[in-house]
């Protein structure tokens, strides 16, 4: 199966990559999973870029903190979708492979030590609604399939 490519590469901008891990972390047997909501409005699955030397689970484990206040015990891999887009908020078009995962369980250790964004439970279905990435939306419904 060939991976999926969400966004339009645009001819003649140069693209920086940023590669990052996402993973699905969910409660009540599946029915609700969390989104981060950034101060910009928009939603995406928790994690993020991964960075220097750190492989993707520990990316996730990081970015689980940063953003959630939790530790993951990852269940799955899903797969890997790469995506092309432009940050207005950072003037820059990345190109964007991310790997994603689901969680077979998680643990509160404390706050998030991010303050900038809202957490959201959402059913899947409303997960897919406001995901803003079309790779986002993809995970999800791989997710949901399994």
């Amino acid at each position: 199966m060939s991976m999926p490519v969400f966004g339009e590469k645009v001819i003649g901008k140069e693209y920086q990559a940023r590669y990052a891990a996402y993973i699905i972390v969910s409660r009540n047997e599946g029915q609700e999973m969390v989104l981060v909501q950034a101060p910009n409005g928009a939603f995406f699955l928790p994690g993020g870029e991964i960075e220097n030397e750190e492989t993707k689970e520990e990316a996730i484990d990081r970015e689980m903190i940063e953003e959630l206040g939790v530790t993951v015990d990852i269940d799955c891999y899903i797969g890997e979708a790469q995506e092309y887009f432009y940050s207005r908020h950072r003037d820059t078009y990345y190109f964007n492979p991310g790997y994603f995962y689901c969680a077979k369980s998680w643990t509160k250790i404390g706050e998030p030590t991010e303050t900038t964004n809202q957490l959201v439970w959402l059913s899947p279905a409303e997960a897919i609604e406001q995901l803003k990435r079309g790779s986002h939306k993809w995970a999800v419904e791989e997710w949901l399939k399994k």
